[in-house]
C-alpha cells in the first residue's frame, strides 16, 4: 500500500475500500453528503491523492474543511484525459449542480452595459442591463447604475450623438430640445453625411476603449488644422471637445503608467466568509470596482480564485489582455491555456511582487479587507436580530430565510397576490413571486390565501430537493389568514418543518397602538415592548409584500384598460391589438400619431390606420363638444 493510502483515518470499509480503487488518474471528484447531495466538486492532477488528503488522521487545520470531512459519506470520481479537461468539466459541473462548499457566482445582479448597434446608419448608445445576442457592440459591465448614466452623460456632451431611440428616430419631424442645444447633431430630421456621424462614433468608442490620450491627440491635431485654415467655428468646437475630455481625466484615477487594459483580482478570507475584490483598469485608469462575497466555501485560496476567475469571465464581460491576482496560481498556464480554447482569447495571468502593479494589488487587497469588515459587522447585526426574533416568538428554528405573502384586489377584479422573500435579514429580490388569481371568481381574501400557499407549500411535498424551504412563513391578515395557512400546512404534513405567524395592522378606533403579532396557539398577540425593531422589521418585510402586490395589481389594470379601449375600435383584433401596444406603448401615443404612422406599422393596412385615426378623431370631437355645452 502506498504512503498516501496508509494515512487515511478509518472511516466506513465501504468508502476505504472505494478511495483504495481509485486511479492515479487526473479527473473530477464529486463529494456527497447522507442524503446523496453534491456538497463539493474540484479537480486534481492525482484523483487518488486528493481524496486520500480529506481523510488523513492528522486532521485539518482549516475549521471548514473539518466540518466538510465529517459531511462526507460517498463520493463519485470521473477520470478524464488530461488537466485540461478536468478544469473544464469540473466548471459545467459546477454551474450544474451549484455546490454548497463551491465558490459559485450568483446572478441575481446584473451589471449595466452601454449597447451600440454599429449596423445602424446612425448608432446611439443605450443602458442595457441584459447582454443580448444581437450582434450589437456592449461596453462594460460598470460597477453601478450611477456609473454607466455618467458615463453616458459624457458621451452625449462631448461626441453630439443622437439619444433618441430607433423607434422615436424613424418616426420624427422635427428636431428635438437637444439638437436645439447644440447637443445632438440631429440626423432623425437633418441631412447629417454619415461618415461624419461615423467619425464620431468611433471617436466615443475610442473614448470607451480607454484610448482618451490618444483621442486628445487627435483632436488637437484637428483643431490646429482647422485654425492654420481658418476654419475658427470649427477648430472652437473641437477645443471645447478636448477641454471636456480632459476634465473628464482630471476625475479619473491613474494607476499605472502603460496604460494597458487589465483586471485585477483580490481575495482575503474570515470568520467563514470569502470576499474577492475586482479592479477594472482601463487605458492605466481605473474605471471601477466590484466585489463578490461567498460564504462557507473550504476551497484554498488558490482553488477558489481558479474557480472565480473562470466564472466571472463566461459572463460577457470586456476581455482584458492581463490579469493581476492576489494568490499564486499554480494552475496559471492552465486557465491560460482554459481561457484560449473557451474564448478565443490569450490572457496572460500575473501575481506580481513589485513595481507599479505590485502596488496596485496591494490597494485592490486593502480595499477587500475593508469591505469584508463592513460585511461581517451587517452580517453580525443581522444575525444578531435573527436570534432575538427567535427568542421573542419562540420559533423552532433561526429565520435564515423568511417567506411573506400578501394579496391585492377590487373587489374580485384582477385578483393577484405577491410572495417576498427575506434572506438572512435581506430582501432576496430573485426570489419574489407574483401569482394571478386563477381558481377564485369572487372577492374572498381567505380563498386568495389558500390558493396562493397551495401553489407556492405544494411545491415543497412534490419538489422537496428542489424547492428552499422557507424557516419563517408570513401571512399579512389576522387570526383568520393565519388559521387558513395552518390548516394547509397541516393538510401537507408540514406543520414540524415550518414556523408560521400573521401579522395584522392596528386598530387605532380601539385604541392599539402597534401592529399586532399572531402566534399558532395563542389567543392573543405578542407583546414586543422595549423589542419595536423586531416589530419594525416584521412590518418592513409585511409593507415589501404589499408594495409588490399592488405594483403587479397596478400594472394588471393598465394593461386591461389599455386593451379594451382598442377593442372598441372596427378591425381591430388580437393580432392588431399587439402590434400597436408593442410599438406605441400607451393610448396616449396612439391617440397621438397620424395616419401615416399608423400605415406605417407592419400588419396595419390603410383603411385600419383611418378607422384608428377617426376613432380617436371623434373621440376627441365629443368631449370638446361636451365641454362646450
Amino acid at each position: 500500500m502506498k504512503k498516501a493510502d496508509q494515512k487515511i483515518k478509518q472511516t466506513t470499509p465501504d468508502l476505504t475500500d472505494k478511495l483504495a480503487r481509485i486511479a492515479h488518474e487526473p479527473g473530477v471528484y464529486l463529494l456527497k453528503d447522507e442524503d446523496g447531495t453534491i456538497i463539493y466538486i474540484g479537480k486534481a492532477r492525482d484523483l487518488r491523492k486528493r481524496l486520500a488528503a480529506y481523510f488523513k488522521n492528522s486532521g485539518h487545520t482549516d475549521m471548514k474543511t473539518g466540518v466538510l470531512v465529517k459531511k462526507i459519506v460517498d463520493f463519485d470520481t470521473i477520470i478524464t484525459g488530461n488537466e485540461k479537461e478536468a478544469l473544464i468539466l469540473e466548471s459545467n459541473l459546477i454551474k450544474r449542480h451549484r455546490p454548497r462548499y463551491n465558490v459559485v457566482l450568483k446572478d441575481d445582479k446584473r451589471y449595466p452595459s452601454l449597447r451600440l448597434d454599429l449596423q445602424e446608419d446612425y448608432p446611439s448608445f443605450a443602458i442595457a442591463r441584459k447582454i443580448g445576442q444581437d450582434n450589437a457592440t456592449y461596453f462594460g459591465p460598470f460597477a453601478s447604475a450611477h456609473a454607466v448614466r455618467e458615463t453616458l452623460k459624457t458621451i452625449n456632451k462631448t461626441f453630439k450623438l443622437r439619444k433618441c431611440r430607433a423607434k422615436d428616430f424613424k418616426t420624427r419631424t422635427r428636431p428635438c430640445l437637444h439638437c436645439q442645444m447644440e447637443g445632438c447633431l440631429a440626423p432623425c430630421c437633418m441631412d447629417v453625411d454619415p461618415r461624419v456621424y461615423r467619425e464620431q462614433v468611433n471617436e466615443a468608442i475610442m473614448f470607451l476603449n480607454g484610448r482618451t490620450k490618444d483621442l486628445i491627440a487627435k483632436i488637437e491635431q484637428q483643431m490646429n488644422t482647422a485654425a492654420r485654415a481658418q476654419e475658427f467655428e470649427k477648430a472652437a468646437r473641437l477645443r471645447d471637445k478636448m477641454f471636456s475630455l480632459q476634465k473628464t481625466i482630471e476625475k479619473q484615477i491613474a494607476v499605472t503608467t502603460d496604460f494597458k487594459d487589465r483586471d485585477v483580482f483580490a481575495i482575503v478570507r474570515a470568520k467563514g466568509f470569502a470576499l474577492v475584490m475586482v479592479f477594472n483598469v482601463v487605458g492605466g485608469f481605473l474605471k471601477g470596482t466590484r466585489h463578490f462575497s461567498f460564504e462557507e466555501t473550504i476551497s484554498t485560496d488558490e482553488e477558489a480564485m481558479g474557480t472565480f476567475i473562470r466564472q466571472y469571465y463566461e459572463k460577457p464581460v470586456t476581455l482584458p489582455k492581463e490579469i493581476l491576482v492576489s494568490v499564486e496560481m499554480q494552475d496559471a498556464e492552465l486557465i491560460q491555456d482554459w481561457f484560449k480554447t473557451v474564448k478565443g482569447h490569450k490572457l496572460n495571468i500575473l501575481n506580481p511582487k513589485r513595481g507599479e502593479k505590485a502596488k496596485l494589488l496591494s490597494m485592490a487587497l486593502r480595499n477587500a479587507k475593508n469591505e469584508l469588515e463592513e460585511l461581517l459587522a451587517a452580517r453580525s447585526a443581522e444575525m444578531e436580530l435573527l436570534l432575538r426574533l427567535k427568542e421573542k416568538l419562540k420559533l423552532s428554528r433561526l429565520p435564515k430565510r423568511i417567506e411573506c405573502f400578501d394579496n391585492s384586489n377590487i373587489g374580485a377584479t384582477q385578483a393577484v397576490a405577491s410572495m417576498v422573500v427575506f434572506e438572512k435579514g435581506k430582501p432576496l429580490k430573485s426570489a419574489y413571486r407574483k401569482f394571478k388569481i386563477k381558481a377564485v371568481d369572487r372577492q374572498d381574501d381567505y380563498a386568495y390565501m389558500h390558493e396562493v400557499l397551495s401553489r407556492r407549500l405544494g411545491k415543497l411535498k412534490s419538489q422537496p430537493e428542489s424547492e428552499v424551504r422557507p424557516d419563517l412563513l408570513m401571512v399579512d391578515g389576522g387570526r383568520g389568514q393565519l388559521g387558513i395557512a395552518l390548516a394547509f400546512i397541516r393538510e401537507l404534513a408540514l406543520a414540524d418543518q415550518l414556523d408560521t405567524i400573521a401579522i395584522a395592522k392596528k386598530d387605532e378606533k380601539k385604541g392599539q397602538t402597534q401592529d399586532k403579532i399572531f402566534k399558532p396557539h395563542r389567543a392573543n398577540p405578542i407583546a414586543f415592548g422595549k423589542d419595536a425593531d423586531l416589530l419594525l422589521f416584521l412590518q418592513r418585510i409585511r409593507d415589501e409584500a404589499h408594495r409588490f402586490a399592488i405594483s403587479f395589481h397596478r400594472k394588471r389594470r393598465s394593461k386591461d384598460a389599455l386593451q379594451s379601449e382598442l377593442d372598441g375600435i372596427p378591425g381591430i383584433g388580437k393580432t392588431r391589438k399587439a402590434i400597436l401596444l408593442k410599438h406605441f406603448k400607451s393610448i396616449k401615443k396612439i391617440r397621438e400619431a397620424s395616419i401615416e404612422q399608423l400605415n406605417a406599422l407592419p400588419g396595419i393596412p390603410s383603411a385600419t390606420a383611418e378607422a384608428i385615426y377617426q376613432y380617436f378623431y371623434d373621440s376627441e370631437d365629443s368631449g370638446q363638444e361636451t365641454e362646450n355645452r
